[in-house]
């Protein structure tokens, strides 16, 4: 399974974003995919996960409420959608897949990993 992840760039604080994850060599709805972000000197964090049942979604904390997953099963595509962002959301933001649907917050149980895409948010 290889990840493309796309969609990052330059906004400013309140604007919004949607990240792409297209899948390769598997199905997107035979995935658990999460998405994940870093900044430097950080460890990667758990952002959100769509289960690969697609009945559950969990988001952290700070995103509840403004970031939606979602994938499109047509186009063999995750998705991020970003509202409200703010400048702490800024990081590189990279998507993940699995084949479980238990410990989807720990990136360690993540198989495939795309390269990342740079969000940045001005103030």
């Amino acid at each position: 399974v290889q990840l493309q992840a796309s969609g990052g760039g330059l906004v400013q604080a309140g604007d919004s974003l949607k990240l792409s994850c297209v899948v390769s060599g598997g199905r997107v709805n035979q995935l658990s995919m999460g998405w994940f972000r870093q900044t430097p000197g950080k460890e990667r964090e758990f952002v959100a996960v769509n289960s690969r049942t697609g009945g559950m979604r969990h988001y952290t904390d700070s995103v509840q409420g403004r970031f939606t997953v979602s994938r499109d099963h047509t186009k063999n595509t995750a998705y991020l959608q970003m509202n409200g962002l703010k400048p702490e959301d800024a990081a590189v933001y990279y998507c993940a897949a699995t084949t479980t649907w238990s410990r989807l917050r720990e990136k360690s149980t993540y198989n495939y990993w795309g390269q990342g895409t740079l969000v940045t948010v001005s103030s």
